[in-house]
This record gives structure tokens, sequence and C-alpha cells, in this order.
């Protein structure tokens, strides 16, 4: 089976073709690492005596902080 693939010169579109973000998951990485130097500490500590919520403090980064950043920036 051969498939034919239309180049940016028949789309009209010059950079970025399948419209992948770029900008905003790469910021979310940044700011999860940011937050994540602060959260896995304080969550290891608390982690030592209630681990459900030294869990939910550890995961903080990833869960919330990445999926807000990434959505917020469009590009």
């Amino acid at each position: 089976m051969v498939r034919h693939y239309a180049n940016h010169k028949h789309t009209g579109m010059m950079s970025n073709q399948h419209r992948r973000k770029v900008v905003g998951p790469t910021v979310g990485i940044l700011a999860c690492a940011a937050a994540g130097v602060v959260e896995w500490p304080v969550g290891a500590m608390v982690y030592i005596f209630r681990r459900m919520k030294g869990r939910r403090i550890m995961s903080h980064p990833v869960h919330v902080v990445y999926r807000r950043v990434s959505r917020a920036i469009p590009i």
C-alpha cells in the first residue's frame, strides 16, 4: 500500500505541519521539575508518618502542575 503525503507547499503550512504542541509541554516539564525539587523531599518526609499523604505530595508535580501548565499554553 503506497501512501501519498502532501508536503507543506500543497497544504499551505510552512512550519509545524502536524500542529504539535511544543512550548506548552516543554514549559510544563520545567515547572514539574521545579515543583519536584521542593515537593519530593517534603513528600518523602511526610511519607514516613502518613503514607497516602506523602504519595499525594510527591505525585502533585506530575498530576497537577504539569497538566495545568502544558494545557495553559496552547502552542
